[in-house]
């Protein structure tokens, strides 16, 4: 599994997720290389359940063999629906059914960014796809070669928070006007005039992130998860997510405190926040010094933990 990836702030997020409650049903909502499973899995009791989720076929291969695990393949989005279904066949209550803790792990795993052929990294020369689910229609190819100046301006601006994103997607635009822009070899060489030599590496993540985001639909998937997750859990039930980016922080971070990803915040009747989390830390839980000189990939991650808030209960009104 290491090979595949290796797990971001494992004992913490673990921890985290099970508050003490080795007993409970709990959702990995992106497998990947089955690390965080495999150590929740670890901590559990023979009573205990895990259900992942993970919509690229190659995690698949990662599955582990224990009767307390069930695997599927589907986008996160869709948890609650699975989780409903899991209860109606094991002759629950699909309209009450919920879990104890639910943990996403948002980064893109080792495998995806080292498989050259998924093309999510600029290291290789390789088809421009960076599909999670290989079945999927959208490529990042069909993103570039299709999309409107206007659509890759704003891309690249909302989702790789460039600053030259006008500059980017005019030379996008005109180097396909001569020839598809079929590799990230050839992607790298139109951009190149707007990359600056000193900072590449930067920009290129930056611009290669946009384009991930848009062919994976990342950010309407995230805030369907965090839906679907808070109507999941049980009251108490924990809710654990690692991001790797600003944007899915500040949805995340939001969405906790709003109950909703873009910050709006609801009130009812008598003025409580409809918002069904509960924040545990005030700021995120960050990797220490010695779990990022070992795995460089975690400097940039946050981990927010929230728990689901026991039902308001109505203040009777004074006659």
């Amino acid at each position: 599994m290491s090979e595949y990836h290796t797990p971001v702030l494992l004992d913490e997020s673990v921890t985290a997720l099970l508050a003490g409650n080795f007993s409970g049903k709990y959702i990995d909502a992106t497998f990947g290389g089955g690390g965080h499973t495999s150590e929740i899995l670890s901590r559990l009791s023979p009573e205990g359940r895990v259900i992942a989720f993970d919509r690229d076929s190659d995690a698949l291969a990662n599955r582990l063999d224990d009767a307390r695990l069930r695997l599927v393949r589907a986008d996160f989005r869709y948890v609650r629906n699975f989780i409903m279904l899991d209860a109606r066949e094991n002759g629950e209550d699909p309209a009450s059914a919920g879990v104890d803790g639910i943990l996403a792990d948002l980064g893109v795993s080792s495998h995806q960014f080292d498989t050259a052929e998924r093309g999510f990294s600029f290291r290789f020369d390789a088809p421009l796809d960076m599909r999670m689910n290989t079945e999927a229609e959208l490529t990042a190819a069909d993103v570039v070669n299709t999309y409107s100046q206007e659509d890759l301006e704003r891309i690249l601006r909302i989702y790789g928070e460039v600053d030259n994103a006008g500059k980017l997607a005019r030379l996008i635009t005109s180097a396909r006007a001569a020839s598809a822009i079929s590799t990230t070899g050839e992607l790298d060489k139109c951009i190149a005039p707007a990359v600056p030599e000193f900072q590449s590496h930067k920009v290129l993540a930056k611009i290669y992130q946009a384009l991930r985001i848009e062919v994976n639909h990342e950010m309407r998937s995230l805030e369907k998860f965090l839906q679907g997750a808070a109507e999941s859990l049980k009251p108490g039930g924990r809710l654990v997510v690692i991001t790797y980016h600003s944007l899915e922080d500040r949805m995340v971070k939001n969405f906790i405190k709003s109950g909703d990803t873009g910050g709006k915040v609801t009130k009812d009747f008598y003025g409580n926040v409809m918002a069904p989390l509960e924040a545990v830390n005030r700021k995120p839980v960050l990797p220490g010094e010695p779990e990022i000189a070992t795995n460089t990939r975690a400097r940039s991650a946050k981990m927010r933990v929230a728990v689901k808030k026991e039902p308001t209960q109505k203040k009777e009104a004074r006659p």
